[in-house]
C-alpha cells in the first residue's frame, strides 16, 4: 500500500473510531474534518461551543482527509473541512466534495478576494512567505522574490522541498506575475544559490540560519510567534533571535500570502449547525482569536493583528487573488521536478 492510501486508510480508522462515539446525525453538533492541528483550532472551537452550545467533533490528520471524504460519498459524517493551503482549498472543488456556502454573514464579514468566486471555501486567515534574514550578516532591509535569484546569494539560502504546498504557493503565484519561461529561469537561479538540499520545515530553516549553514531562507510568518513564544523547546526563541522578518516586494505588488480556510461538504449531516461553525469563525470575536493565538493576519476587515505580529513590520499583501494563483499550482509542482529543484545546488 503506497503512503498516500496508508494515510487515507488511518484517516479512515480514526474518523471511524471517533464518530461510533457521537452520531454525526445527532442534534447539536458539527463534525470536523481538519487538516490544522487540533490545539490551533480547540480555542475557537471551545468559543463557537461556548456561545451556541454546538459540540464540536473533530478528526485530525496531515493528508488524505479530502480523499477520504470523497470516498465515504453520500454517507460522510463530515460537516466542514478546515485546512491550509490554497491548493488544497481548491482541490475541495475538484475531488466533488464541496458545497456553496450561501450565507450573507460570510460574504459581508470576508472581502472577495478571500473567498472562493463560486462559494466553494472561505478564507479564515492569511499568513505571508517572507525572508528570514540573519541579524548578524544580512544588512539590507528590503528584498524582493526576484532577488533571491542573484549570484550575491549563491550558497546563502536555505528552504524546505520545492514540492510543499507552501514552496508551490509561492512559485505559482511567480508564475502568475511573471509567466512560466522567466519563473523556470528564476527557480534554476534560486536552486544554484542555495546552501544545500532543501530538507526540513519552516523552522528549521530559521535552526540553519542560527547555525550558520546560511544567512537567509523562505518560511512563513507565524512561525516566528511559534518558536518567539515555546516554553517547552526554549532553543527555538535562540533561533528566532537571531532572525528578523523582511516582507518581499513591499515597494511594489506586495509579498506572496496564503489562506488558512474551510469547506462545506456536499453531503454535510449537520448543514445547519456547519454554516453556524463557519459563520462563527468569519466573525470579529472568532478571527480575534485566531490573531491572537496562532499569530495569523485576520482576513476579516477592522480585526487587527497581534501586538507580537505588528512588531515583526508592515506586510503589503499581492492583491493577486489567490483564485488566480490556483491555476498555475500544477505547472509550479512540474516546474520543481523539471529543474530538479529538491536536488539541490550543482544540479
Amino acid at each position: 500500500m503506497n503512503k498516500t492510501l496508508c494515510a487515507i486508510s488511518g484517516a479512515v480508522a480514526l474518523a471511524s473510531t471517533f464518530f461510533s462515539a457521537a452520531p454525526a446525525l445527532a442534534d447539536g453538533e458539527v463534525n470536523i474534518y481538519s487538516y490544522r492541528q487540533p490545539f490551533l483550532i480547540q480555542p475557537l472551537l471551545d468559543a463557537f461551543t461556548e456561545k451556541t452550545g454546538i459540540k464540536t467533533n473533530v478528526v485530525f490528520s496531515s493528508k488524505g482527509l479530502g480523499q477520504r471524504i470523497a470516498a465515504e460519498g453520500e454517507n460522510s459524517p463530515a460537516d466542514v473541512m478546515m485546512t491550509v493551503d490554497i491548493g488544497r482549498l481548491d482541490g475541495a472543488r475538484d475531488l466533488g466534495i464541496a458545497a456553496p456556502i450561501e450565507s450573507t454573514v460570510v460574504s459581508t464579514n470576508i472581502p472577495a478576494e478571500f473567498r472562493d468566486p463560486d462559494g466553494m471555501w472561505v478564507g479564515l486567515t492569511s499568513r505571508a512567505r517572507v525572508i528570514y534574514a540573519s541579524k548578524d550578516r544580512v544588512d539590507q532591509t528590503a528584498i524582493t522574490y526576484e532577488e533571491l535569484a542573484d549570484p550575491k546569494w549563491k550558497g546563502r539560502i536555505c528552504t524546505r522541498s520545492g514540492q510543499h504546498d507552501y514552496t508551490i504557493g509561492l512559485i505559482a503565484s511567480m508564475i502568475a506575475h511573471h509567466g512560466e519561461a522567466d519563473t523556470e529561469k528564476w527557480l534554476e537561479a534560486v536552486r544554484d544559490n542555495l546552501a544545500r538540499k532543501p530538507a526540513g520545515n519552516d523552522r528549521a530553516q530559521v535552526k540553519s540560519i542560527y547555525a550558520g549553514e546560511c544567512d537567509i531562507a523562505l518560511g512563513n510568518t507565524y512561525y516566528m510567534g511559534k518558536m518567539e513564544t515555546n516554553d517547552k523547546e526554549p532553543e527555538q526563541k535562540e533561533w528566532a533571535a537571531s532572525v528578523r522578518i523582511l516582507f518581499p516586494n513591499s515597494e511594489d505588488r506586495g509579498s506572496h500570502v496564503n489562506l488558512s480556510g474551510v469547506v462545506l461538504m456536499k453531503h454535510a449531516p449537520n448543514k445547519d449547525n456547519a454554516l453556524k461553525l463557519i459563520e462563527f469563525l468569519t466573525s470579529h470575536d472568532a478571527q480575534e482569536i485566531y490573531a491572537e493565538t496562532n499569530f495569523e493576519y485576520p482576513v476579516t476587515p477592522g480585526v487587527a493583528v497581534s501586538d507580537r505580529v505588528k512588531a515583526w513590520g508592515t506586510l503589503k499583501p499581492d492583491s493577486m487573488p489567490l483564485s488566480d494563483v490556483a491555476k498555475y499550482r500544477k505547472a509550479a509542482s512540474e516546474m520543481v521536478d523539471r529543474v530538479r529543484f529538491d536536488d539541490g545546488p550543482a544540479t
